[in-house]
């Protein structure tokens, strides 16, 4: 409570005057802590087990993006998988936002998981983290055996309209990209109908595929390349706009008739909900440098991750939301109800 002074005038008890100096200075503290980060090691975890695409293009990036914000950072990754993702994902939302633990996210962590399992991916991937930047991405391939008779993918699209139900097609996973890309494929080729067989994993899918125990599959570029590249499958199609250098003798679904095609699987940098907004851009400019430093490109594409150009933090949070609302509306219209086995 306020007590008069002797001319009248109401005047503030040392309490309040505290709480006023608090709020004052509250931006100024924020600003401080944000110049001396980083002043110990920044841990980036990949939601996968070592030695997938995310893990190599995370170990580049630590090691890219270290000199680029202090002469004294230090970036180390760490593994904490599960869930398609989803158990790294929501290990670092529970973190401190202070940019100490960040996240090297997939399409399936805060892409796919949350668009197929609503009831069980325990975070919403916009509103519950920071977006940082995206680093990079890659194309999701429609590929068969080597020995199959389709040589092009309208042969193979006929073959399925003209029998449905007669064909089966694999993934690394139900509701992973490669899942939720061939549900569009069937919805966009004319309402296809063929039977789903999910295995653990690209590497798997791809034995699957050489042995001729399903027709077809739409996996990532990383798990399809070795197998396209020795001849023991064929690459019919492409899922994004354009073709890959990789491959450019594949064409693209849109070039085969499905005018507008496009799905990629993506790695984008984030970080719990709350990261100060300098440290944000500090990190996204980070990427950035890194992606168009040396040989940083080529060694991201041998990993199977097309980097990115240089963005923003707002700019990666509109793509992720526009993914996002991409793969709800595939799993809304596919009418998929799926759980977690």
């Amino acid at each position: 409570m306020s007590r008069a002074d002797p001319s009248g005038k109401p005047r503030m008890t040392l309490p309040r005057r505290l709480l006023l100096s608090a709020v004052l200075a509250a931006p100024v503290i924020r600003t401080a802590r944000a110049q001396a980060w980083p002043d110990r090691p920044i841990s980036v975890v990949v939601p996968f087990l070592a030695g997938g695409s995310t893990d190599i293009a995370a170990r580049i990036m630590a090691e890219r993006m270290a000199p680029k914000l202090g002469a004294q950072a230090r970036l180390i990754v760490e593994n904490r998988a599960g869930a398609g993702g989803s158990v790294g994902a929501e290990w670092v939302r529970h973190r401190p936002a202070d940019g100490y633990t960040l996240l090297l996210a997939s399409a399936s962590a805060l892409g796919t998981n949350p668009a197929a399992f609503p009831q069980t991916t325990p975070y919403d991937p916009v509103e519950d983290f920071t977006q940082i930047a995206v680093v990079g991405g890659g194309p999701i391939v429609l590929v068969v055996p080597a020995a199959s008779p389709f040589r092009t993918a309208q042969d193979l699209l006929a073959a399925v309209k003209a029998k449905p139900g007669g064909y089966t097609w694999a993934t690394s996973g139900a509701g992973g990209i490669g899942h939720l890309t061939g549900e569009y494929l069937k919805m966009r080729a004319g309402g296809l109908k063929a039977e789903h067989v999910p295995y653990r994993g690209g590497s798997a899918v791809m034995e699957a595929l050489a042995k001729g125990e399903v027709d077809y599959s739409l996996e990532v570029l990383a798990s399809v390349a070795t197998h396209v590249r020795d001849g023991l499958s064929r690459g019919l199609a492409v899922s994004s706009l354009t073709r890959h250098p990789l491959f450019p003798e594949i064409p693209t679904l849109d070039e085969v008739g499905l005018k507008g095609f496009e799905i990629t699987t993506w790695n984008i940098l984030a970080a719990p909900r709350g990261l100060p907004p300098e440290i944000a851009d500090t990190l996204s400019r980070a990427v950035g440098a890194a992606l168009t430093e040396g040989d940083t490109s080529q060694r991201l594409a041998q990993a199977g991750v097309d980097p990115a150009r240089p963005g923003t933090p707002a700019g990666t949070r509109a793509f992720l939301a526009a993914e996002v609302a991409k793969f709800r509306a595939i799993v809304r219209e596919a009418g998929l109800t799926l759980g977690r086995g």
